[in-house]
């Protein structure tokens, strides 16, 4: 099977070529070719010589992922199931606000993190995702878009979808290096948001990578007990190994970090779960935010959304804590919304319809 082109970052490209008899400048043409053009084909690369086509041709593949389905909100937000080489599906989202477009990015096959209340956990992790894979998601979106004729652009990146991005680090650098790039697709490093479950160890390294990219911390609870009831990563790194990790962070970069909160129905909802989250976060006020999410129902969980009074109620404490924070606008509410939950239900569409061949074959 052969590598995906998107896997190199622009200085890798450049090495490989070099390493091959090629001229530097061949890597500004194919990242050219590749990124602002758009190709789909190593042939539709014109002004590349003979050679270096076949050299590519030879040893990488343009396009890897497979449009398995398509889900159009009445929002216009769209949701894609892309399948792998290997047979496996991940999910990738297009989301349109006013700032502009936003895809969502899947990092692993599955997800071990094990938060209770998530679809994409419903699958234990297969393997992590190539850095060309991660791209790929963002340039099939991008052509995608590009087939309508409209001019539109991603301009924004969040990486929230499958998997967790920390436990996928060097893949994940390499993706956000490759989309920032100013060669490119050039999406500013501030509009691209990583979200990690708190993977303390990565934080401290995250911190020292010296990218302007933005930090989302999914915390969904703001003591130990009530997070390692819902969250399992909990247990290995706890609060007091977390928020270290977090100042460190905010110290090195002096960026603000978000923090996410779905809230759950009589769960984490409560005054009493404001209070204490207002207190954790006290002193870093200046640098933190906290996203609160309204939890779309997953079909294998028993969790349920909180009520809107109680969401405002959650809402009003903070603020009168002096927190920042808001109540995120939802999107793709008509389509299946939970992160996760359309590649669930076609893996087990495929499981199904196996056991139902093997069956009649039996």
């Amino acid at each position: 099977m052969k590598q995906s082109i998107y896997d190199l970052t622009f200085d890798q490209l450049t090495d490989w070529l070099m390493e091959r008899g090629h001229k530097k400048f061949r890597a500004s043409q194919v990242w050219d070719w590749l990124y602002n053009k758009r190709v789909k084909e190593f042939s539709e690369m014109h002004n590349v010589n003979k050679e270096c086509i076949q050299l590519l041709e030879e040893n990488f593949v343009i396009q890897t992922l497979k449009q398995e389905v398509k889900q159009e909100s009445a929002d216009g937000t769209i949701k894609f199931l892309f399948k792998l080489q290997d047979g496996n599906v991940i999910e990738t989202v297009l989301m349109r606000f006013h700032y502009g477009l936003s895809v969502c990015v899947t990092t692993q096959v599955g997800c071990n993190i094990g938060c209770s209340f998530c679809a994409s956990g419903l699958l234990k992790k297969s393997r992590d995702l190539t850095s060309g894979e991660i791209v790929e998601q963002i340039m099939n979106v991008q052509h995608a878009l590009d087939d309508k004729g409209q001019g539109d652009r991603v301009s924004h990146i969040v990486v929230m979808g499958i998997g967790e991005p920390f436990d996928n680090y060097d893949n994940t650098m390499d993706f956000l290096r490759i989309v920032n790039s100013q060669k490119g697709l050039a999406i500013g490093a501030r509009k691209i948001t990583v979200s990690t479950s708190g993977l303390a160890d990565q934080i401290y390294q995250f911190a020292d990578e010296d990218l302007q990219v933005n930090l989302a911390l999914s915390l969904h609870a703001p003591n130990d007990e009530l997070r390692t009831r819902i969250m399992k990563i909990n247990k290995a790194y706890p609060l007091d190994k977390l928020m270290p990790a977090i100042d460190y962070y905010l110290e090195k970069t002096n960026r603000r970090i978000t923090f996410e909160y779905i809230m759950l129905r009589d769960v984490n909802d409560h005054k009493e779960e404001a209070e204490q989250l207002a207190k954790l976060l006290k002193n870093k006020r200046h640098l933190s935010y906290v996203n609160l999410i309204p939890y779309n129902p997953v079909d294998d969980h028993s969790y349920q959304r909180s009520e809107k009074e109680a969401i405002l109620g959650f809402y009003d404490t903070l603020k009168k804590n002096g927190i920042n924070c808001v109540i995120r606008h939802e999107n793709g509410t008509d389509i299946d919304a939970a992160c996760g939950q359309l590649r669930s239900k076609q893996v087990k569409k495929d499981k199904k319809r196996k056991q139902q061949k093997e069956k009649a074959a039996n």
